[in-house]
């Protein structure tokens, strides 16, 4: 089976030999790793300045880091970050990746459309417009979710595209930023329904947010999403536990305390990803990463080290 055969078989909770997939959500130490900046953080300044060859010549260059990092770490799945994001811009990453791939990678975008947590300038603006305008509100909710699936469309007219990440954060490490009963008001129709319009269209559907989701998995459920991610063990989200109540409904993606391997000693990097590995993989439903993304500054070592324990713990019986 090909890596991309892996991923899908194991969004499909189905059996597998061999090593359990495992893919990042971002991993951003492409200049220690390739010398390279990330897409992410090239300015589009840059690309306004561009002639047509050059930004040819960039997109080539952006397929290509992506493609290296899922080879040199074995992703089975490359989250693509296309730079300037646009239907357009998408359709030619893919189109690149998949010239040079065929289907051996799962390739997926960012399509979230529902409120997040929102950031210190604008936090106290939103919980009062809560209160005050509830209707608009939701209509605005509701625009965000049509505007998103009328994009998805664009990107299903040619094949290529395999999936969607959702990766709008709902949590701290103590639990949501709305209550349960807010949540169901605010957010979870208009997740359910933008799943369920994926859905539709034939993607796979990954659902990311960090911090502790206990008191709204079920909500996060609702729309039936193929997979959770990150399970944020720095928020108390535990494995055997997720995954006993769980495991039987969705996949399950993280795990792996991306702040230990930052700052925690390397026991401990071990230690988290033998506890993911050993309680996510039984009965397949599992993807091995960490609980976030490899982000920029993480020591690429610590990184390696987490992929060495997955190398040697993470593998089903033939």
């Amino acid at each position: 089976m090909q890596p991309r055969e892996r991923f899908i078989t194991a969004l499909e909770r189905g059996p597998l030999t061999g090593r359990v997939p495992h893919f990042e959500l971002v991993f951003f130490l492409t200049m220690e790793a390739f010398a390279k900046v990330h897409p992410s953080h090239r300015s589009y300044h840059q690309w306004l300045q561009m002639e047509e060859k050059e930004r040819e010549l960039h997109r080539v260059d952006m397929a290509e880091l992506y493609i290296a990092t899922a080879e040199r770490y074995e992703h089975s799945a490359i989250f693509l970050h296309p730079n300037p994001d646009s239907v357009d811009e998408t359709l030619r990453l893919v189109d690149l990746v998949r010239e040079r791939t065929g289907d051996r990678f799962f390739l997926m975008r960012h399509g979230d459309a529902t409120f997040s947590v929102p950031d210190g300038t604008s936090m106290v603006e939103f919980v009062y417009r809560l209160a005050d305008e509830p209707e608009k509100v939701k209509q605005e909710a509701q625009a965000r979710v049509d505007q998103a699936l009328q994009y998805a469309e664009q990107l299903q007219k040619r094949d290529g595209l395999d999936g969607v990440a959702l990766c709008s954060d709902y949590c701290f490490n103590s639990g949501p930023f709305l209550s349960p009963g807010m949540f169901s008001e605010f957010v979870t129709p208009y997740l359910t329904q933008l799943v369920r319009g994926y859905r539709d269209m034939g993607f796979y559907v990954i659902k990311h947010t960090d911090g502790n989701i206990m008191p709204i998995v079920d909500q996060l459920l609702e729309g039936d999403p193929h997979a959770l991610h990150s399970l944020d063990p720095q928020a108390g989200i535990d494995m055997a536990e997720i995954k006993r109540d769980y495991g039987h409904r969705v996949c399950l993606i993280g795990n792996v305390n991306c702040g230990l391997l930052d700052t925690g000693t390397e026991q401990e990097v071990v230690e988290s990803a033998s506890y993911a590995l050993k309680h996510g993989m039984p009965g397949g439903g599992y993807i091995f990463s960490t609980s976030n993304c490899i982000y920029t500054g993480m020591r690429l070592s610590r990184y390696e080290l987490m992929l060495d324990v997955w190398r040697r713990e993470g593998n089903y019986d033939a």
